[in-house]
């Protein structure tokens, strides 16, 4: 069945209900959409980001937004003990990681204080309703000194590859989500990097929220973006 999503983006509570729907709808072909649309880059770039954490063996990481776990597994591979927490139930049942998963809105998270060394999420920052609850949220389960890696898309400085890359991601995207899952959720993909705040106003954010030595690096010539930082 196909999610229906207006033109103008949605807020809040229908934000809410629309990614929930939108995730649940293409849950069970996400995975091979993500591989194929990506060229497999979607698997270098979530290594890179379990990298970065830089955490002792056998941490305790969640991943928020975890989808169907393909972080939690990689986080796992590592070393780690990944918990994988999502909104979608679609997104959950379709999980192929052995981590346990909960299902919560990121926002309004029940874990207690400090409870978990690291925290990962993977492109899911434009699908909140607002970033400031959820940064203050992966700040109040993160204990002091632990690590988080957000990784997100963006957009390419050069201005020949920013071209390329908003014919495939605005055009070519889209089609592929089409013939493969669900064409109203893939037109939604290039259209929510619009909920991104610039690149300076998204890291002065995480700085305020409570984290330290805040880094953006730009992975594949900048069509995505790993977030790195220290609970204060």
């Amino acid at each position: 069945m196909a999610v229906k999503l207006d033109s103008a983006l949605p807020e809040g509570d229908e934000k809410v209900r629309s990614v929930r729907a939108m995730f649940d709808a293409i849950a069970p072909r996400y995975d091979v959409v993500n591989r194929i649309m990506t060229f497999r880059m979607d698997v270098r770039w979530r290594r890179r980001t379990v990298r970065s954490l830089a955490l002792p063996d056998d941490s305790t990481v969640v991943d928020l937004a975890c989808g169907t776990g393909d972080l939690c597994d990689e986080l796992a591979r590592c070393g780690y003990r990944p918990v994988g927490v999502d909104l979608s139930l679609g997104m959950l049942g379709a999980a192929h990681t052995t981590a346990p998963l909960v299902q919560a809105d990121a926002l309004r998270l029940s874990m207690p204080d400090a409870s978990f060394d690291g925290a990962t999420c993977g492109f899911a920052l434009r699908n909140f309703v607002a970033l400031e609850p959820f940064l203050a949220s992966l700040a109040r389960i993160v204990r002091p000194g632990g690590r988080i890696a957000l990784l997100e898309v963006s957009t390419p400085r050069n201005r020949f590859l920013r071209w390329g890359h908003s014919i495939y991601f605005g055009h070519v995207v889209p089609r592929i989500g089409a013939l493969l899952s669900d064409g109203a959720a893939y037109r939604y993909l290039p259209e929510s990097v619009a909920y991104l705040p610039e690149s300076d106003a998204l890291l002065d954010m995480v700085g305020v929220a409570g984290f330290t030595d805040v880094q953006r690096t730009l992975l594949s010539a900048g069509i995505a973006q790993l977030i790195t930082g220290t609970r204060a």
